[in-house]
């Protein structure tokens, strides 16, 4: 079979064909090539399992994010039975993991009408593939995709839970207007969505269980509109990671949602969602070189490697761009990365730190923690895979870009 272009047939033979070598090819950590992305599995599932059983525990449905590891091996490891349902960000990321079996998904993002013929293709092969919108402009157009492919293309209406980005209040008269363009229009109303995107903004559990009924309430007060207007509402989805960690009661929600809680971040630590421990990702890196007299120990991970996110910055520990581990994942206290050319980073102790820059030769082998996960796994097309059975070899997955 001849694959001109990327596809994804193309990325799952990729998956196959990885698969096939892997566990007599697989490197061992200290000879793979630098920077590479590497993923700790014991932790990442540890990850999975506190996730699934806090939401077990309310009654509702997991609806997994997939941006962050836009990857066919973890989503299975993700999803219930594999196959859903979950959330997705990009069509890039509907259409391979359509392609894979996962059959139930919402693209959480408000949808154009440029984008609703390849959302009727994606439904054409068999997966249910939901969108979002806010506005009428947004329901005429599904109304209209709908006509014109002979389906009902099902949309949720996203409600503003807490001002942070877009939705529809959870009273306005729009929903209404909304639901009946879709339902009267050959579309299909699917539900309500929130995000407590003001969670990030704030810090502990207490606050992010408050950030948490509040989308809650959100979501119910939408229902409560749409309902009296006769108007049908199975879906009523809430989440964030934080505040899936956090939330206290599932009263007249159906589903949560959350992304980033396989891998963990230093900004997720920093909210106080997750430890450090916790941090299943991170970038293997070789030392460069010194210079003593600045107080640098120079590597090969740059900002091309670690992103430029700086999502830290603001909070109470500014972790520069990621935290320095030794080779096996072990954190060197206050050593960060403190400055990040292209194809640089610039390791340093930590400002007002009393501790003492290690003298590593040329050559050591490092792992820094990211601060923003989804930001530098999108730097990378494969995941170095520390597998939890120990004595095992590294396996590799592979992961995907594009929109």
């Amino acid at each position: 079979m001849l694959i001109t272009s990327f596809s994804p047939l193309h990325y799952l033979l990729c998956i196959n064909l990885r698969n096939s070598v892997m566990l007599s090819a697989a490197p061992a950590l200290e000879h793979l090539p630098t920077p590479s992305l590497v993923v700790d599995e014991a932790k990442m599932r540890r990850n999975i399992k506190r996730q699934e059983k806090r939401v077990q525990a309310l009654g509702v449905t997991l609806r997994p994010h997939l941006k962050t590891v836009k990857s066919v091996d973890i989503a299975r490891q993700m999803l219930t039975g594999g196959t859903g349902p979950a959330t997705v960000s990009t069509l890039e990321e509907a259409e391979i993991f359509a392609a894979a079996g996962i059959r139930d998904i919402i693209y959480a993002v408000g949808i154009v009408p440029q984008k609703l013929d390849r959302v009727a293709e994606i439904r054409a092969r068999g997966c249910d593939l939901a969108v979002l919108l806010d506005s009428p402009e947004q329901a005429k157009a599904v109304a209209s995709a709908s006509r014109k492919h002979g389906q009902a293309i099902p949309a949720l209406i996203e409600v503003d839970c807490d001002g942070h980005r877009s939705g529809t209040a959870p009273g306005a008269p729009e929903l209404i207007e909304i639901g009946h363009i879709l339902e009267g229009g050959g579309a299909c109303l699917r539900g309500v969505l929130t995000h407590a995107g003001e969670s990030y903004a704030v810090c502990g559990r207490a606050a992010h269980a408050k950030c948490a009924e509040a989308e809650r309430r959100a979501a119910v007060r939408a229902v409560e509109v749409l309902s009296q207007a006769g108007l049908p509402c199975p879906v009523v989805s809430i989440g964030s990671t934080p505040t899936a960690h956090a939330i206290e009661k599932a009263e007249g929600i159906t589903e949560i949602r959350a992304g980033v809680f396989a891998f963990f971040d230093l900004f997720q630590a920093g909210i106080e969602t997750c430890s450090t421990d916790d941090i299943a990702l991170s970038v293997l890196t070789t030392v460069l070189g010194q210079q003593r007299r600045k107080g640098w120990i120079i590597t090969d991970a740059g900002w091309m490697a670690l992103s430029q996110d700086r999502g830290t910055a603001s909070q109470r520990l500014d972790q520069g761009y990621g935290v320095v581990c030794d080779e096996a994942g072990r954190v060197i206290p206050d050593l960060i990365v403190s400055q990040a050319n292209q194809e640089h980073g610039i390791i340093t102790v930590r400002p007002g730190s009393n501790a003492v820059l290690p003298d590593l030769p040329l050559g050591s082998r490092l792992r820094i923690l990211p601060n923003h996960a989804c930001a530098v796994a999108a730097q990378f097309k494969e995941y170095q895979v520390i597998p939890q059975e120990a004595g095992t070899t590294l396996k590799t997955w592979q992961r995907f870009g594009g929109w």
